[in-house]
């Protein structure tokens, strides 16, 4: 693993800009600024689980806006491992071609583009979110939308009214690590620059970490290091398949919220046997496992998660990327000279604001050429801000005060 992640600098970067604008080198690649979109389902894939039309914009906005990376929603490695009917895959080659348009355009704008890959286990085949976020119901079956057959550690359904899954036996799971390692492979194909494993918010793999839902007496439970097999066989298996100057990244759940569930000295130890595995930065988040824990139904405040991520950080010496409610760029910027995260993770913030990452730079540098904007939008900003602050008034319309 090679990161230079300026550990020791929480100053200015080289370029005199911010640290959340200074660039950041994993392995091969240059990440242009320290923001990477936060993975957010939409849903809107084809039954076939091609990418469309849909997420080339929908990404491609957020490349225009000035993230330094673009990660897709949860792309699942097997059509049974879908959370949804609408969500995007990577199980098979015919799928790659829709992926390269959106890297290609990403690519394009100076930015680097991820994929999320991961199976939902026995959360599979759930309604659409505004559709009612539960099991499939005869309404979907009607349109030919019947439930997936689900896996998981044991035969526990993930709650109260889902399918029982199938209890994976020990002979059946080398497959399944297989189809991670060959999404993996297509992901190159198609031109990411990074994949993150989703091992996280009760899917799959977080299925198989926590004691809660992993209650299983054979090789891959048992105690910490048998719950944690999962996890670094896929890893590892995705590194082999996966070039060596691309990053790899995993999504991990640091707590899982259950009562003597997943704790935060479980991701410790996890993060690092994945980094001896070739992960290079461990994607903090929390919760998942079940819509009933006390971490699920816990008030959310601003940077609620940076916690985690800084204690992941310090224990376990892998760069971590911190998510949840990081509303604007003080506080981003805050979290880096900290040293509480390498990476900021923006989610629904940049949906409501696209170009929550170009504002961040305005806002903590105060750029009158909008360095960052494209020269296509950067000449005409400009103009409008020279005449702007001749009638006293910022860039976003508000009065500017004498000092």
């Amino acid at each position: 693993m090679s990161v230079n992640a300026n550990h020791s600098d929480r100053a200015k970067g080289a370029l005199g800009l911010p640290l959340l604008f200074t660039p950041m080198r994993i392995r091969g690649m240059t990440l242009p600024n320290r923001l990477m979109l936060a993975p957010m389902s939409q849903y809107s894939a084809g039954r076939d689980g091609f990418a469309g039309d849909w997420h080339l914009v929908h990404l491609g906005k957020f490349a225009l806006g000035g993230m330094g990376i673009v990660l897709t929603e949860a792309t699942a490695v097997d059509p049974n491992g879908r959370l949804s009917y609408g969500d995007l895959g990577l199980w098979e080659d015919a799928q790659i071609l829709g992926m390269r348009r959106i890297t290609n355009f990403i690519r394009d704008q100076g930015v680097l583009s991820a994929v999320q890959l991961g199976h939902t286990g026995r959360k599979a085949g759930q309604q659409r979110p505004w559709e009612g976020k539960g099991a499939l119901s005869p309404k979907e079956w009607e349109r030919g939308e019947t439930p997936f057959p689900t896996v998981g550690p044991t035969d526990e359904p993930a709650e109260p009214g889902y399918p029982a899954p199938h209890a994976l036996e020990m002979h059946e799971i080398p497959a399944l690590v297989h189809k991670f390692a060959d999404a993996a492979a297509r992901a190159d194909a198609a031109g990411f620059d990074i994949v993150e494993i989703h091992a996280g918010h009760g899917y799959l793999i977080a299925s198989f970490l926590s004691p809660v839902s992993n209650t299983r007496t054979d090789a891959y439970d048992g105690d910490r290091a048998g719950r944690m097999r999962l996890a670094l066989e896929v890893a590892c298996a995705m590194r082999e398949k996966w070039p060596t100057r691309k990053p790899l990244f995993c999504r991990l759940s640091i707590v899982d919220g259950a009562e003597n569930g997943w704790a935060i000295d479980d991701s410790v130890a996890l993060a690092s046997a994945l980094g001896e595995c070739g992960v290079d930065l461990i994607d903090c988040s929390a919760g998942g496992l079940k819509n009933s824990t006390v971490l699920a139904n816990a008030a959310r405040v601003p940077g609620y998660q940076v916690p985690l991520s800084a204690e992941t950080r310090r224990r376990s010496s892998m760069p971590t990327a911190s998510v949840g409610l990081i509303l604007d760029a003080a506080h981003a910027e805050e979290i880096l000279q900290k040293g509480e995260a390498d990476l900021i993770t923006i989610g629904r913030q940049a949906l409501y604001d696209p170009f929550w990452a170009l504002h961040a730079r305005q806002q903590l540098s105060a750029d009158p050429s909008f360095t960052g904007w494209g020269e296509q939008a950067a000449w005409w900003l400009s103009r409008r801000a020279a005449g702007l602050a001749s009638l006293r008034m910022a860039p976003d319309g508000s009065s500017l005060h004498e000092p």
